[in-house]
């Protein structure tokens, strides 16, 4: 009997979670800290979707696609991941030359806010006018996921989360279950998307467990702690001074002594990396920047929103990811 389309892309998506699973499988058993736990989430995830895969991938209804909206463009990547042909996505802080805490809406923002069904912001103060707009245009059916809350995190972390290993599945779960609440006849859909979603995100944690491996304990500089949660899971010492970089974090002058030490660590070259927020800075750290160009301290660019040039947040992880090693192998 000639098996459909569908049956056959179900039968090989079973197949290459099936593989994703028994790679992953050892990590379940042994690892510990942050990427273990996100891979210990991310396995209980695939052996769920392993059981969704072994039916032949459903096909979404059809009807009117939801208006979804991610506050940052890589919660925008998500939606449109997970929701597939049944959404259509938009963001709001999308621009890599634009510092997002600087944001201000617009009447073309408050429109997207108001036409949206499902909306994810990523709370803990980062984009805090999204709490007037979504007040303004209230929907009874409106789906909210606040990242903060979903997580369980105070006030005072470290704002960008999206970079520890154990935030995107979470999220990832939340959204495929908003959009069955909205959409529960494409349920099913959802949740093989996500499924999807999850098996793309594995090779961004093995990266980053292969990387702790080689490198942990390697030390490095900020100039801005945009990716802590990510150099944390790889094991990286950071020994820029944190005043200096909650000062560059809030917009003041970090202290005299303070930038004093963060120039000794890179002219002294008791640092092997410096990461460098390319997308929010100041002449001080246009400074650091240069001191360590040079004094042949390499220098990688993290940002805070998905670039130009990577079509979905995994790509992107993995190209900084690229970059960091090729700083750290040298």
């Amino acid at each position: 009997m000639r098996r459909s389309p569908s049956q056959h892309t179900g039968r090989t998506d079973y197949l290459t979670l099936s593989l994703i699973y028994r790679s992953l499988r050892p990590s379940l058993i042994w690892r510990d800290g942050r990427v273990g736990a996100a891979h210990r989430a991310l396995g209980v995830m695939l052996v769920l979707a392993l059981w969704a895969c072994a039916e032949p991938a459903p096909a979404p209804s059809a009807g009117s696609p939801i208006a979804v909206l991610g506050t940052e463009n890589f919660y925008a990547d998500l939606l449109a991941q997970i929701g597939g042909s049944r959404v259509t996505a938009s963001s709001i802080l999308n621009d890599p030359t634009a510092d997002p805490h600087a944001y201000e809406a617009n009447p073309a923002t408050a429109k997207l806010v108001a036409d949206a069904k499902l909306v994810i912001i990523n709370g803990i103060g980062y984009d805090d006018f999204m709490e007037k707009l979504l007040g303004a245009s209230t929907k009874p059916d409106r789906v909210v996921i606040n990242v903060q809350q979903l997580l369980g995190v105070k006030d005072d972390v470290n704002v960008h989360v999206w970079y520890d290993p154990a935030t995107m599945p979470k999220v990832a779960d939340a959204a495929a279950e908003a959009l069955a609440k909205l959409d529960p006849q494409n349920a099913a859909y959802y949740a093989a998307q996500k499924a999807k979603y999850l098996a793309a995100l594995k090779p961004v944690y093995d990266r980053i467990s292969s990387l702790k491996a080689k490198y942990a304990g390697a030390p490095i500089a900020f100039t801005e702690n945009v990716a802590g949660y990510l150099t944390d899971a790889i094991g990286l010492k950071v020994l820029t001074p944190p005043e200096f970089m909650e000062a560059i974090e809030s917009g003041t002058d970090p202290a005299p002594a303070d930038v004093a030490e963060e120039r000794d660590l890179i002219t002294g070259h008791g640092v092997k990396v410096l990461l460098y927020n390319s997308q929010v800075t100041s002449p001080l750290t246009e400074q650091i920047r240069d001191l360590a160009q040079k004094n042949n301290v390499p220098v990688v660019a993290v940002g805070e929103t998905i670039p130009p040039g990577f079509k979905t947040f995994q790509e992107w992880q993995q190209g900084q990811l690229d970059e960091l090693e090729k700083a750290l192998a040298k």
